[in-house]
């Protein structure tokens, strides 16, 4: 067994202490130093997690020689300027999701991270699941055929963070998350599609979004709510494949039906788990052991805990247990979907991929 992953976290709010509770699973990996500008927060959290080397900035936290990796846990428009930062500083960097707040950004971590021959991981824990485990198995095996359509889809009742009782005000404010439901939940689904497809090249999408559900006005007033509660897009990629989008932060709905990958022999669909296909006259609707493919993941094919989770992945990485998942790759292409659907809302129209690579402007925050 490789020695464990030192790693230290930059900002321990609510993801960075999911983060830490996370890492608490994992022999495999040591936090060796957490930073915070909330000095009072910071001192709380390391001494609850037994952390021994606290830091009120960044700056100071990569100083440090004996750190390998840095997990970035701060709000979107702050994960480039740390992403680079923490690159540049000769550390290997996990980012929570969406990449960036901007593709520009999220395009300037990427190619930083290539420079400089540095792993970089995103957030994106549906890619781990036992649902694309099964998905991407069948896919795999040749059980769907050719894939051309999928859809990408996220429902919450009334979920939209702070003025619906969750969360900070900076969740729905544009200068700290960069969009709303698509930037918040939507990039978990897009970017688990993109994975089953093996991450397409998108040519054209055409998207709208919506704030329409009403909310308290105190709460709407004091949070400078200016984000989208709904997002919708439909995506052309080259090689004639599609995808449609749905995420709800709030819908008069009670729910979805599961995101789907349909090909010329078969489709599956995630929640609840199906897959589908036919057999002459046939039509055959699949149940399927999940648990068992788990079990046997770990037991015949001996991968151990490297797919467990987006965490237990990235520190297999880092000991050179595992070939790291292009996550990065994927969720820059997601985060060039999500910028297409608002530039095309905004102009009211389908939009090139090209359009938005030249048009994508740095929402990056100071660090």
């Amino acid at each position: 067994m490789s020695k464990k992953a030192r790693i230290g976290i930059i900002g321990v709010g609510q993801i960075g202490k999911q983060h830490l509770d996370t890492y608490q699973k994992i022999e495999n990996a040591e936090i060796v130093a957490i930073a915070d500008i909330d000095k009072a927060e910071a001192d709380r959290v390391g001494a609850l997690y037994g952390i021994p080397n606290v830091y009120y900035t960044a700056k100071e936290l990569l100083q440090r020689d004996d750190i390998e990796a840095v997990d970035v846990c701060l709000h979107n428009n702050f994960h480039m300027p740390a992403t680079v930062a923490a690159l540049q500083a000769g550390k290997h960097v996990y980012c929570e999701k969406p990449m960036a707040g901007a593709y520009r950004d999220a395009e300037t971590m990427l190619k930083t991270a290539k420079e400089l021959k540095k792993k970089l991981a995103i957030q994106l824990a549906t890619v781990y699941s036992k649902e694309t485990k099964a998905a991407k198995s069948l896919i795999d095996q040749g059980m769907l055929g050719k894939l051309y359509h999928a859809r990408s889809t996220g429902h919450r009742r009334r979920g939209r963070p702070f003025v619906d009782g969750y969360g900070k005000p900076a969740f729905v404010q544009k200068n700290n998350s960069g969009g709303g439901a698509l930037y918040d939940m939507g990039v978990y689904h897009i970017a688990n599609m993109l994975y089953l497809l093996d991450n397409p090249e998108v040519a054209r999408v055409s998207g709208k979004t919506y704030q329409e559900i009403a909310m308290d006005e105190g709460r709407k007033k004091s949070s400078g709510y200016n984000v989208e509660e709904l997002g919708l897009g439909f995506v052309r990629f080259k090689g004639d494949v599609t995808l449609d989008i749905i995420e709800a932060w709030a819908i008069h709905l009670d729910k979805f039906e599961g995101s789907t990958v349909v090909g010329t022999k078969g489709g599956v669909r995630l929640d609840p788990f199906g897959y589908f296909r036919c057999a002459d006259h046939l039509d055959l609707n699949c149940t399927t052991d999940l648990g068992g493919l788990e079990w046997r993941l770990h037991t015949v094919e001996e991968v151990g805990d490297v797919y467990d989770s987006p965490q237990h992945h990235w520190v297999a990485a880092l000991q050179g247990r595992v070939e790291l998942l292009p996550v990065a790759e994927i969720a820059l292409n997601t985060m060039l979907i999500s910028e297409a659907i608002y530039m095309s809302n905004e102009l009211g129209r389908e939009v090139t991929a090209d359009e938005v690579k030249a048009a994508s402007k740095s929402k990056a925050n100071v660090l």
